[in-house]
């Protein structure tokens, strides 16, 4: 892989890293502990944090297939590129969308709702994309 192009996709790589991991691991389990954050007030940032997140890392994704491609990568990096992708569609796609219905009824006032499973997934879902971002980084970085 040249090493511009190795050095774009490390870069645009290690950055969506830093977002998933102070947003996911740091920012959205800290916001229910602040003082008088209530769980309506907590959703409701969540929300607007997420949809932000989200939309920055589908721009990275984008960048780094495109970064990725530019550099005649070997095979591995090709998978992991894709399968990093696929990762974030399949939470974008069927994952955030039963939240969003979740957190709508939490809103508008429901408070008798059996426990959620699809934050459990969500965050499941977080740990395998660190995994892959760290592993696809490395590789770019090493087909340099």
């Amino acid at each position: 892989m040249n090493s511009t192009a190795a050095a774009t996709a490390g870069a645009l790589t290690f950055l969506w890293l830093g977002m998933v991991l102070g947003i996911s691991f740091l920012e959205a389990p800290l916001k229910f502990r602040a003082p008088g954050v209530t769980i309506p007030i907590g959703l409701g940032i969540g929300r607007i944090v997420f949809r932000a997140l989200n939309l920055a890392e589908t721009a990275l994704a984008v960048a780094v297939a495109a970064a990725v491609a530019a550099g005649s990568p070997p095979a591995a990096i090709v998978v992991l590129t894709a399968v990093v992708a696929v990762l974030l569609a399949v939470q974008l796609g069927a994952v955030r969308p039963r939240l969003n219905k979740r957190s709508d009824r939490v809103l508008a006032g429901e408070t008798d709702l059996p426990r959620s499973r699809g934050h459990l997934y969500y965050v499941a879902l977080e740990g395998v994309k660190v995994a892959l971002l760290v592993a696809l980084g490395i590789a770019v970085l090493a087909a340099a």
